[in-house]
This record gives C-alpha cells, structure tokens and sequence, in this order.
C-alpha cells in the first residue's frame, strides 16, 4: 500500500506501459511477422540452413570459430550485465545517502525514497532478467558445439539433414535468448527514464518499442535478411 501511494496516477499509467511493454513485445512481433517479414524469424530459416551445410562438411572447423564468436559476445555480455547490475544495487541499497545525492540532481523526479527505490529496483530487475537470458544462451551455445563436434562423417544426405536440422533446434533458442538478453539494455534504459518523471518514462518505452519494431521490421538489415531467406528457401 505505501508502495501505490507513492506513485501519481501518472507514474501508475508509466509502469503499466512499460510492463505491458516488456512482457507483450516478443508475443506481438511474432503476431506481427505470421513468420515472416522480420529478422528474428527469418534468422531461424538461416541459421537452420547454416546447421544443414555443417553437418554436410568435412571440416567443422570454421562453424565452431563462428559460434565461438558469438558465445564470446555472449560472455562479453553477460559481464557488462552484471558489472550494471552492482552499479544498480550500489545505488538501491545505499540508504538515505543515495537518496539525498539523486533529490539534489534538478533533473530526476523522485518525491519520496520509496519512489526512488522502485525506480532503481526496477532498472535492476530489467538487467537481471537480460543476465539470465545471456546466461541461459551461453549455456545453449555450449550445447551446440559439443552437437558441432559430434556431428557424424557420413554422406547420408538425408542424415546429414536430419542432423543440421537438430542442431538448429539448439541454436535457434540459443540466439532468441541471446536477443532477449539484448532487448533488456533497451528496457532497463526505458526503466532509468522514469528517474526523470513518469512522462519521459513512458515516452521513452515507446520509443524503445517503436525502435525495436523497426529495426526488425523496416532496416535495411531486416531487408537483407529478408532477402537471404527467400534465396535459401528456392534451394
């Protein structure tokens, strides 16, 4: 209760926003593509094509030092998380100290500690939700180089395929936590903006949804991926 009349009915209004958000974004863009037309699903088609054309070669040398790329970016995130993440929670559990230094700043907009806390909390659960998704891809990455490794040295084609095919199916979630993770710096730099009032707080969740949205939907990268799937899929 003391935490509800903390806020405004502006700030109520913001939170709901920006949690309808978070939690409906992946659901509405895989509403929006029906499969197609944004680099998410289109990506799948690849990277399914990429599994296949693996398990047909003879040397898997390369396929493991492309993965290893991306699993290292992975790591690379996974540090960057929670180096943040210490920032935040510095910052939430320094008591009355951390308060009276951000009400000094002229720019935030916190009427009360309880406000600012939540403010802060809610920065923190964004950064924590993005390092269990990078956490969970870098564990699904290892999966698919150990399935990388042991891919058999057959020229059954319709094995070879079957195989590429299964090992897409630990990729392709590998990668989709991968972007969550991702997609949480965009939403815990949304969550920072309420800081600054409840209405930089839903104008900037908009505009890290509109952002999202287009990037996989109207960049010339969504363009072009776009395109490659379509070649792969005349093969």
């Amino acid at each position: 209760m003391k935490f509800l009349q903390a806020l405004t009915a502006l700030d109520i209004i913001a939170l709901a926003i920006f949690i309808l958000a978070w939690t409906a974004y992946e659901p509405m863009l895989k509403a929006v593509a029906r499969g197609k037309g944004v680099i998410n699903t289109d990506m799948t088609v690849i990277r399914a094509a990429w599994m296949r054309n693996m398990a047909g070669r003879e040397n898997k040398f390369m396929d493991g030092q492309l993965l290893g790329h991306t699993l290292n970016s992975a790591s690379f995130f996974a540090s960057s998380n929670l180096i943040l993440i210490a920032g935040a929670a510095g910052v939430l559990f320094g008591g009355e100290g951390a308060f009276r230094s951000a009400s000094s700043l002229m720019v935030l907009k916190t009427s009360s500690r309880l406000l600012f806390e939540a403010q802060i909390a809610l920065v923190l659960l964004a950064l924590a939700r993005g390092l269990l998704d990078f956490i969970w891809a870098i564990r699904q990455m290892n999966y698919c180089l150990a399935a990388i490794g042991a891919a058999p040295d057959t020229e059954d084609k319709s094995l070879q395929r079957a195989y590429g095919d299964t090992t897409a199916r630990l990729l392709n979630p590998a990668l989709s936590s991968f972007n969550r993770g991702v997609r949480g710096y965009y939403f815990a730099l949304a969550a920072a903006a309420w800081l600054f009032g409840p209405g930089a707080f839903i104008a900037t969740t908009l505009a890290a949804l509109t952002l999202l949205f287009t990037r996989q939907r109207k960049s010339p990268s969504a363009k072009a991926v776009g395109d490659l799937r379509r070649m792969i899929e005349k093969l």
